[in-house]
């Protein structure tokens, strides 16, 4: 069930994306399962339509739901879609990191230290 916190400072085309990610990944929303249409959800939820649908194509954007024209939005069958998009952020962070000659144990710290927080002002220097 989502739920949106409108005191939250979260947006909440994010609360809503990261509530989808989440169930997708516990298997909650198992692949092929069908979501609300954009309107249904807003109306539901008490957001506008451009706010769910910019949650809708963040997660589509990502693979982890694909839109099949009239018949809906679904979770994604590809169950490595994710993985797929981390794979392609960690190759492009590594090129980068390489580019600024960063030693790879302070590349990996700061990764580490950017997933363990949810503010970018908390990034150690």
């Amino acid at each position: 069930m989502i739920i949106i916190d409108p005191t939250s400072p979260t947006p909440p085309f994010e609360q809503l994306r990261t509530q989808y990610v989440a169930a997708i990944a516990s298997g909650e929303l198992p692949p092929g399962s069908r979501l609300p249409t954009v309107r249904r959800l807003a109306g539901d939820l008490g957001l506008a339509p451009g706010t769910v649908a910019r949650a809708y194509r963040e997660l589509e954007t990502t693979g982890l739901i694909e839109t099949r024209g009239r018949h809906g939005t679904f979770v994604s069958v590809d169950e490595n879609a994710a993985l797929g998009q981390v794979q392609r952020a960690a190759a492009a962070f590594a090129e980068q990191v390489r580019g600024l000659r960063v030693d790879t144990d302070q590349a990996l710290a700061a990764v580490i230290a950017a997933l363990k927080t949810t503010e970018p002002d908390e990034l150690p220097v």
